[in-house]
This record gives structure tokens, sequence and C-alpha cells, in this order.
């Protein structure tokens, strides 16, 4: 249970950081590999300034680390965990948009 502040601070940096489409695809791939910025901005189709401020929130949040590799830098998550919490929360959040048992969700843009 999260009784801290410093708990619900950690969720929520977690929450700020999945809040944006570019940074959930960043955090799916990295999780599959680590990888180089350049590999990834080719991937996502972003120019690499965008990435690296992507990159850079989620160092801040403390989801993923940079990995000197000679002159390059490979991104990594900060925690195997995370990957497994990623997988569960990507279930889960699946499994409850298929079950829209709310009757007016369309209608308000809930569920």
């Amino acid at each position: 249970m999260l009784n801290t502040a410093e708990d619900i601070e950690v969720l929520a940096r977690f929450g700020r950081a999945l809040a944006d489409p570019i940074r959930c695809r960043l955090l799916l791939e990295i999780r599959e590999a680590p990888a180089h910025p350049s590999d990834l901005a080719d991937k996502l189709g972003i120019s690499r300034t965008r990435l690296s401020n992507h990159l850079a929130c989620l160092r801040d949040c403390g989801l993923v680390i940079a990995v000197p590799e000679g002159r390059r830098t490979r991104y990594e998550l900060a925690d195997a965990r995370l990957g497994h919490a990623l997988d569960d929360l990507r279930s889960a959040v699946v499994t409850v948009a298929a079950d829209r048992t709310c009757a007016e969700a369309d209608e308000k843009g809930c569920c």
C-alpha cells in the first residue's frame, strides 16, 4: 500500500511518463531490447531532438538509464521489473478496454 508522500510521488512520475504516447512506445521498444537513440528515432519515426527530450523525461523519472558504449550511448530500462510492470499494466488496460460495461462510455468519453 502506498502510504508515504515519496511512494505517491514515484507513482505519479510513472504516470506522467506514460501520459505521452511517444514515451509509451519508447518504453515498450526499450523493454524489448536496449537501443541506441538513432535506432529508436528511426523506429519511432521522430527526430533525434524530439527523441532526446522524451529520453530525458524518462531518465528524470528514473525509468531508463543511459549506458555509455564507447562514443555511443545505449538506453535500457532502469530495472528489469519495469518490463514486467509494463507487461502487466498493458494486459490490464487491454482487458479493461475490451470489457466496456459502462453503457455511456462512448457518450461520456470515459471507461
